[in-house]
């Protein structure tokens, strides 16, 4: 078994192992009426999205969220959360820089001992969730697991519920699908980019994601017998004939839990690599982390 499966696998463990820290994670990340922005670059982009509007819709305060990469005008923020797997990306460190003096610079990370860690007044560390893999997995869906958790939402089921997934036979690819299209609504839009990236990043597939009612506004136009659309955490019947009558596929699973949901759809990125005769542990062009000189 290739690593990255072997992290898919590991994801139910690995948040029980998170709640250990859920004093600490509450404690950074729910001061009642604090402005904050999230910032992360790829995969940590799309969970500092989810986390955003998550935050926000539990009543802890207005929550931005945006990627490093893209600076933008300082608006009066009272702490910046940056999410750093491995601690070394560039950009982050760079963001946290630049942020004013007096704001709290938050980090979330899987390295201890790393450039982001040092650049910041507080460290939620989930070493626990590091991975191997070059593509992300266990330690995205662990910090939102955890952000849940610490945001009143009861996510004692959440393991159980995807040991049971993930211990079912996984999927064949579907033959015939040259195009995979996520979809998805508030917080699970961000899910919805995050299982895009996968296909590109370990099938090196045609992959897209979209909020799941702008879909009608120009991408259906694409969609044909060989796209596959999965409607992430949400589901819209009218939506749902449209699509199906061109001819695609409709995948739908909105009684799952959308983190269930994204398991699932790391290990469909991962089952169409092998498919393909591609190794998803090292996906052409890309490493661990990007570190500009």
């Amino acid at each position: 078994m290739n690593i990255t499966s072997t992290e898919i696998t590991s994801q139910p463990e690995v948040w029980r192992q998170s709640l250990a820290v859920l004093d600490h994670a509450r404690e950074l990340l729910t001061r009642p009426g604090e402005r904050v922005l999230v910032i992360g670059c790829g995969t940590s982009a799309f969970v500092a999205e989810s986390f955003a509007l998550l935050r926000e819709q539990a009543g802890f305060g207005e929550t931005d969220a945006a990627y490093a990469s893209e600076p933008r005008p300082w608006r009066p923020y009272d702490a910046v959360i940056g999410i750093s797997r491995s601690g070394t990306t560039t950009e982050v460190i760079a963001a946290l820089a630049g942020v004013p003096q007096g704001v709290r610079r938050i980090v979330v990370t899987g390295v201890e001992d790393s450039p982001v860690a040092r650049a910041a007044d507080d460290v939620l560390l989930l070493d626990f969730a590091d991975e191997r893999s070059v593509v992300q997995t266990r330690f995205p869906t662990t910090f939102l697991f955890l952000a849940r958790a610490a945001f009143g939402e009861d996510v004692s089921t959440l393991p159980d519920m995807a040991e049971a997934a993930l211990a079912a036979p996984a999927p064949q690819p579907p033959d015939g699908f040259d195009h995979v299209v996520y979809l998805g609504r508030g917080w699970t839009y961000g899910l919805a980019q995050e299982a895009a990236l996968k296909i590109r990043e370990a099938a090196q597939a045609w992959a897209e994601a979209y909020p799941l009612l702008d879909y009608r506004h120009g991408p259906l136009a694409v969609a044909h017998p060989g796209s596959l659309v999965w409607l992430l955490g949400t589901h819209d019947d009218d939506l749902a004939r449209e699509i199906a009558a061109t001819g695609a596929t409709v995948v739908s699973r909105a009684a799952a839990d959308p983190l269930v949901e994204l398991a699932l759809a790391q290990r469909l990125a991962v089952e169409t690599a092998v498919s393909r005769g591609l190794d998803p542990d090292s996906p052409r062009r890309l490493t661990r982390s990007i570190v500009l000189s």
